[in-house]
């Protein structure tokens, strides 16, 4: 299931709430966006997950959002 599959799910908007809720979820977003991406544009929600030590709906969440961020971006 790719992104964009887990994201019409009807639980979806029930995840990203929980993910948001997280201390550390605007960090590893940050993080995610300023210093991951740039090193490696491909990376899986998995891999994420294992490299900042959190739950896989959280790295789903955080590269769902910025891949929505990127389509936007000019």
């Amino acid at each position: 299931m790719n992104l964009d599959d887990y994201s019409k799910e009807k639980l979806w908007q029930l995840l990203v709430e929980t993910a948001c809720a997280s201390v550390m979820y605007p960090t590893h977003k940050a993080y995610t966006r300023d210093v991951l991406l740039p090193e490696k544009p491909n990376i899986i929600p998995e891999e994420l997950a294992q490299l900042l030590n959190m739950p896989l709906g959280e790295a789903l969440v955080i590269l769902g959002e910025l891949a929505d961020e990127q389509k936007v971006a000019p």
